[in-house]
């Protein structure tokens, strides 16, 4: 559900933050920090923009960088750290994660709205190509839960997470549509790992922590992190991983961006980044460059994290 706040002034809207939310306005900060990762280091301001709730995000191979704003459904480009955000598209229904196909074509999840609360009922959720140039937003696949997280395999097969409900839906390359591949609950963010045999999805809500999903049995997970105490607050969203399969994972109210280095062991990269939605590695040798670990957060703000530097990462596309 969009639920709006005000943090420092501004409005946000943010899908999946109903706890958070009621959280933030009783005051809580949430959890006990982490142990910081040899190197951590204060994040780095690259671009914002005022009034928009970023949920989706991901770089082409220009070092440009896309975002989705959950306010006003639209997606916008970065072309380099320090320059203004320029929208590209509206999305209609509400836009949500970002992900690249292997034919290079950018894609987007469509029901990023109040919908996503009922969505193992209503699949009303979809995938989009996007036309960069032109801005045209083509549905191809519906029937899903939600597309909170999209991750997309070395041969087009896409997955889609829905963190308020339990259903991650799947798309095959000829568009067929399964919306119950797996049951697992409130699945946030989506990340393969290098040999796509591993579907990594953050735990938001429910049992809150991190896990893997196997591709070929999505019957059976590996959970990489459980949270308790105070640490069940944090709200893990949308991750990414590194060069090493090594999963990295923002966290809404904690404000932490964590590096999972196995089971039950995780630091801090950063922190006082509350808010954050969703994390990136860029690509290509300018701009939002190769290597370099990019926040993106319900306050309207992109943060690089240097100390999560990767000289082997890329954001996840073909």
């Amino acid at each position: 559900m969009r639920t709006r706040i005000f943090d420092r002034g501004i409005r946000v809207g943010i899908t999946g933050a109903l706890v958070a939310g009621s959280l933030l306005a009783l005051g809580v900060s949430g959890a006990a920090a982490a142990p910081p990762c040899p190197g951590s280091s204060p994040a780095i301001l690259s671009a914002q923009i005022p009034g928009a709730a970023l949920e989706g995000v991901t770089v082409d191979g220009q070092g440009r960088l896309y975002t989705t704003d959950l306010v006003s459904g639209r997606i916008f480009r970065v072309d380099a750290p320090g320059q203004a955000a320029v929208p590209i598209a509206t999305v209609p229904g509400g836009a949500g994660a970002l992900a690249w196909s292997p034919d290079g074509s950018l894609l987007v999840g469509t029901g990023a709205n109040a919908g996503v609360l009922i969505g193992d009922l209503t699949r009303a959720a979809s995938v989009a190509r996007v036309d960069v140039n032109s801005g045209a937003v083509t549905p191809i696949a519906g029937g899903l839960s939600a597309a909170n997280g999209l991750a997309v395999a070395h041969d087009g097969t896409i997955y889609a997470t829905n963190d308020f409900g339990s259903l991650i839906g799947k798309v095959s390359p000829g568009s067929a549509v399964d919306p119950t591949w797996a049951t697992f609950p409130s699945a946030n963010g989506a990340a393969l790992s290098a040999d796509n045999r591993w579907l990594y999805v953050s735990r938001t809500f429910a049992n809150p922590g991190v896990s893997r999903i196997s591709v070929d049995n999505p019957g059976y997970s590996e959970s990489l992190v459980d949270l308790g105490g105070l640490e069940t607050f944090s709200a893990p969203d949308g991750l990414t991983l590194d060069s090493r399969d090594r999963a990295i994972v923002p966290t809404d109210i904690s404000g932490e961006v964590w590096r999972i280095d196995g089971p039950g062991q995780y630091c801090s990269l950063t922190s006082g980044l509350q808010a954050s939605s969703v994390l990136t590695y860029g690509r290509g040798n300018s701009g939002f460059a190769s290597g370099h670990l990019y926040r993106a957060g319900f306050d309207g703000k992109i943060f690089e994290i240097p100390a999560g530097f990767d000289a082997g990462a890329q954001a996840a596309t073909p």
